[in-house]
């Protein structure tokens, strides 16, 4: 190899190029995307991170560059220095940043070859996900995910900007750290020095981020690594990153209004989009009611509606009686739906019986009378009670499902978004922000015979809920709000508490044991009793945000190098075993699963 590399420098990226540089004498570095060999003339495609630009290799112009061209081949990295110059106006490409010029080669030099890929890069033939992630820093070349990457860059760049403009100040907190076992489980680690013991990685900074509101930071921030272990899904991954906020004496207006012009500076300097301010709210108790989610998309209409009322007293007993058992009955009517089929109807109901529901009963309103099962058990004023309700007319069809509340939200509200989807109700380039805000503080949870947190142990009750924190926890509405975009929750926070005594009570409320609590989370208790100031913030799912602003079907697609549904990382091969040496040095011993 020459020493061209060492005594040429590059000049510029392959994409930046334009007709503002035509006659100019540059140096490109990159990968043969493209080669086309027309025996007197050699064209290739040289791509970099920025784009492609297309080469000419004329004898004419230099007989050796023509002849190197000769042997290049399919993702071989090469160095070309060459004028910038007109393509003939019949190969002019629209499409490309880069369409209206070519570089004509004067010289050449391939930096390195490339043997056969086992697969072509941004190739229309689709490649099995398990190769795609066993060679990642392969298809990481691919267009789409290095601007996925880009964009993310960008978009942590300026939460950087924006949050220091406001006067945040970033501060990183330990990777190692106590085991608190609420909520998802933790990834332990092992201590050498005190052997038998174990660190683990956080699932957020959480206490830490309120120790640093006690130590008087005031407004703290990070885009940090978080770690759950956790079953995964599209949205989810093992190791994620966080956008993680905490306030000094703030209220959660000041909060929410602060978090709104963030989202409407990264949209409009990552996108480009416009969010119009202020960003709608409504309690959580609106969204399960409305959308049956607590993450409720509000692209599209379609909002459930309780009819409980209405069939209390009908003669539809299957109804009736579960209205009077406690349960409910509710509907979404599907606009102009009377043309689905009863095979469709039937696939909706098998639709619901996969979410717990026990199936649906349907009407198609058709002018002057209702097309179902259910009419002859209903009088008309009920039909037309439940019509107004809905905002039926003649061409929609009503799905009703009875069930227990919490079956009948769920099922009806999975229903609304597939049969969104189904129907193409959803705009693809729409941004549809929504808090949601007075969530329930604790649910009971069954499977522990207990009350635990629906957020977290350290969110504030509403003072005016505190009253029923000993008897009637399940009356608590927390101070906590999520911001939740196109249907899933990209942000959510709360007004901590930061008084001992309340937080105490909080566990106890948890069925937590003052040694428990003690063992836990004594330093937080502490440190609760030296002046801490009020204080609440936020953490925003990165990768998730930039899928949603990316339009990426996957959270794999915005992350460099992802985990599989099995956590598994196939190119690294992580996770893998380890040597006994190792085991030894660390007082483990490894048990046979059974």
């Amino acid at each position: 190899m020459s020493e061209f590399i060492t005594k040429t420098k590059r000049t510029h990226y392959c994409g930046d190029l334009t007709a503002a540089n035509l006659g100019e004498q540059v140096v490109l570095m990159g990968w043969v995307h493209r080669r086309r060999d027309l025996g007197s003339l050699v064209f290739i495609d040289l791509r970099d991170r920025e784009g492609l630009v297309q080469i000419v290799f004329n004898p004419e112009t230099n007989v050796h560059a023509h002849s190197e061209a000769g042997k290049l081949k399919y993702e071989y990295v090469v160095a070309v220095t060459g004028r910038v110059v007109n393509r003939p106006e019949n190969m002019i490409n629209r499409a490309l940043k880069t369409g209206e010029i070519e570089v004509e080669a004067t010289d050449i030099e391939i930096l390195n070859e490339s043997k056969t890929l086992p697969f072509m890069i941004e190739s229309e033939t689709e490649v099995s996900e398990s190769i795609l992630l066993k060679h990642r820093y392969l298809d990481l070349r691919n267009a789409r995910l290095r601007n996925n990457l880009m964009l993310r860059s960008k978009v942590a760049l300026e939460t950087r900007k924006h949050l220091a403009s406001q006067g945040f100040i970033e501060v990183e907190t330990p990777f190692l750290t106590k085991s608190t076992p609420e909520g998802a489980r933790d990834y332990l680690v092992p201590s050498r020095v005190a052997k038998g013991s174990f660190f683990a990685l956080p699932q957020s900074p959480q206490i830490f981020k309120q120790l640093l509101m006690i130590s008087g930071f005031d407004r703290y921030f990070q885009i940090v690594k978080c770690f759950r272990d956790e079953d995964l899904r599209a949205d989810r991954q093992p190791e994620f990153t966080q956008i993680d906020m905490e306030m000094s004496f703030i209220c959660e207006e000041d909060l929410l209004k602060t978090m709104e012009r963030l989202m409407a500076h990264i949209f409009n300097a990552g996108i480009g989009i416009e969010i119009p301010l202020p960003i709608p709210r409504m309690t959580y108790k609106e969204a399960i009611d409305n959308y049956g989610k607590d993450n409720p998309d509000t692209r599209f209409a379609m909002k459930l509606k309780d009819l409980s009322s209405i069939f209390r007293n009908s003669d539809f007993r299957v109804f009736a009686e579960a209205v009077k058992s406690g349960n409910a009955v509710k509907a979404i009517r599907i606009e102009k739906g009377a043309s689905f089929s009863r095979k469709d109807l039937d696939e909706l109901a098998a639709f619901v019986k996969n979410c717990g529901a026990q199936g649906i009963a349907w009407a198609k309103i058709e002018e002057g009378r209702w097309n179902s099962s259910i009419a002859k058990f209903l009088k008309i004023d009920e039909m037309n009670s439940i019509a107004e309700s809905m905002g039926a007319g003649a061409g929609d069809t009503l799905i009703f499902i009875a069930d227990k509340p919490s079956v009948v939200n769920e099922s009806l509200g999975n229903l609304r978004i597939h049969l969104a989807k189904k129907l193409n109700l959803i705009k693809p380039d729409m941004f549809a922000f929504t808090w949601v805000t007075d969530f329930p503080m604790f649910e009971y949870s069954e499977t522990e015979g207990r009350y635990v947190a629906m957020h977290h142990p350290f969110t504030s009750p509403k003072i005016e809920d505190l009253a029923f924190l000993e008897n009637e926890p399940g009356k608590i509405r927390a101070r906590a709000y999520d911001l939740v975009l196109n249907g899933s929750e990209i942000g959510g926070g709360s007004i901590r508490i930061h008084k001992q005594d309340v937080q105490s009570r909080v566990f106890r409320a948890l069925s937590m044991t003052e040694e428990e609590a003690k063992i836990k989370f004594g330093f937080l208790l502490e440190a609760l009793e030296y002046g801490a100031p009020p204080h609440g913030g936020i953490a925003f799912g990165f990768d998730r945000l930039i899928m949603i602003m990316t339009g990426a079907p996957s959270i794999r697609d915005v992350i460099a190098f992802p985990k599989t549904q099995k956590a598994a990382c196939l190119m690294s091969e992580a996770p893998s075993p380890v040597d006994e040496s190792q085991l030894e040095e660390l007082a483990l011993k490894i048990r046979q699963p059974v």
